[in-house]
């Protein structure tokens, strides 16, 4: 299929922009910094730079595309001004939407984030209802980042109303990669007392980029949100044991897939998608949270 993929040269395009390659996909990569200028190696995506809070340039690039991956987006709220984040993100996915619609495209991925519940940049900081936290969830956002994403989640549902576009929405906990590893994670491998608002979860790169090219792929009707994280929590501890230890009974404890699962629930991902994560932190960190040699 011919997938226009925006954020191509995020970290989390990047991975995408390879898995969907290799599944064979005819892609064309989009992103708001410019190209090189040197010639295109075989195997290397079509790029087109746009900034897609302008709508003219948003519909020229998704013109002519059977699938939309929307993964373009100031990826958290804190080193730009809240007005800046809520406009590029929110603007940029009405555009994107908006073109799909009205050019007939197929399927739109929205590439959207585990913030959108509200508890990890609130100003009146509050706590998960219970976990693993689920999309059944109340989501309750302060922050200009997760309310953009939540409404990025609405603009999908009017979209498939509105139209015969399919939506899938991902929602992404923390990404990491073979160079982030370490820096991100490691500490918390070592003490589960470091803290965080996801409870411990994070997500491979890859994981998601295969996870991305289900959702291409599927058939699903109408507009799915789905989790998506990795089956384990970091450090691999009893996740029982650590929310009774650090949070007391604030924090509802619901059933677990595995003992050392992690506070995102995966489930309704593997059930319709058939999300099958198979990396691990482990596979880049020892123990102790330092980056394995070789």
């Amino acid at each position: 299929m011919k997938v226009l993929l925006t954020g191509a040269n995020g970290k989390v395009g990047r991975a995408a922009a390879a898995a969907l390659m290799a599944a064979g996909h005819e892609l064309t990569a989009c992103d708001v910094a410019r190209h090189h200028f040197d010639r295109t190696l075989p195997g290397e995506p079509a790029y087109q730079q746009a900034d897609l809070t302008d709508a003219g340039q948003a519909y020229a690039v998704v013109r002519g595309q059977e699938v939309v991956v929307h993964a373009a987006a100031i990826p958290e709220p804190t080193h730009n001004p809240p007005q800046v984040v809520f406009q590029n993100n929110l603007m940029g996915t009405f555009n994107v939407l908006e073109a799909s619609v009205s050019f007939g495209v197929s399927r739109f991925v929205n590439i959207s984030s585990e913030t959108v519940p509200g508890f990890f940049f609130p100003q009146r900081p509050f706590l998960p209802q219970y976990a693993p936290v689920d999309e059944e969830h109340p989501a309750q956002p302060q922050d200009p980042y997760a309310l953009a994403k939540l409404f990025g989640e609405q603009l999908c549902d009017a979209a498939t109303q509105r139209s015969d576009l399919r939506c899938i929405t991902l929602r992404p906990s923390h990404v990491q990669h073979e160079g982030n590893y370490e820096r991100n994670l490691g500490a918390q491998v070592r003490d589960a007392a470091v803290l965080s608002p996801n409870l411990w979860s994070y997500i491979d790169a890859d994981d998601l980029a295969d996870a991305i090219v289900l959702a291409v792929q599927s058939d699903l009707p109408g507009h799915e949100v789905f989790y998506i994280a990795s089956p384990d929590n970091v450090g691999g501890r009893d996740f029982a044991q650590i929310l009774r230890q650090y949070y007391g009974d604030q924090i509802e404890l619901r059933p677990l897939a595995r003992p050392d699962a992690g506070g995102i629930s995966i489930e309704k991902a593997r059930r319709l998608l058939g999300y099958a994560p198979t990396r691990s932190w482990r596979d880049y960190l020892d123990e102790g949270g330092r980056a394995l040699s070789g």
